[in-house]
């Protein structure tokens, strides 16, 4: 399935719009994690604990979203956007979301 951050899909004609879909994830760091980040703000640097973390989390959002968009029988996800929010102390929600549409 085709997710895209435009408007549109290149070279495709959008016949239908379906609606917002959406897919999240609620991940927690970890003492491990927040040890070595410790130290590694000390040091300076990418924190590449956390970088994982948050890429896994995306993943994760993006494929609810596309599960999402496909039980409503979407082809196409577009306008995809990403937004990140804290939840609790240590714990943070990563939110996809776009407008699932029909292909021509």
């Amino acid at each position: 399935m085709f997710y895209v951050t435009t408007e549109n899909i290149a070279n495709r004609e959008i016949s239908e719009t379906l609606g917002t879909v959406r897919g999240s994830t609620v991940r927690a760091r970890n003492i491990g994690r927040d040890i070595f980040a410790g130290l590694k703000n000390i040091v300076g640097g990418e924190i590449s604990e956390y970088t994982k973390l948050l890429a896994q989390s995306r993943e994760q959002a993006i494929k609810r979203m596309l599960d999402d968009a496909q039980s409503i029988g979407a082809d196409a996800v577009v306008n995809v956007r990403f937004n990140t929010s804290q939840v609790m102390q240590g714990a943070a929600e990563m939110l996809a979301y776009g407008t699932a549409v029909k292909l021509k």
